[in-house]
């Protein structure tokens, strides 16, 4: 995991699009979009654990062994 991920071009817009964005928000705004992001980031990271473990069939028990 040395390799550097870098953002492609249309991600780097995106990036400078949402500071944007945010730099025109209240503090009070800027702390629920935080949250919600937050809280969104947990969902896609309790997804992408629910499909490895589906994928790698690690549900399957060890009666199927």
């Amino acid at each position: 995991m040395d390799q550097v991920t870098e953002l492609t071009l249309e991600q780097a817009f995106s990036l400078r699009r949402f500071a944007d964005q945010v730099e025109r928000m209240s503090h009070e705004q800027a702390q629920v979009l935080l949250i919600e992001q937050y809280r969104q980031m947990l969902l896609r990271e309790t997804l992408y654990r629910d499909l490895l473990k589906q994928e790698w069939q690690l549900d399957t028990g060890f009666a199927s062994l």
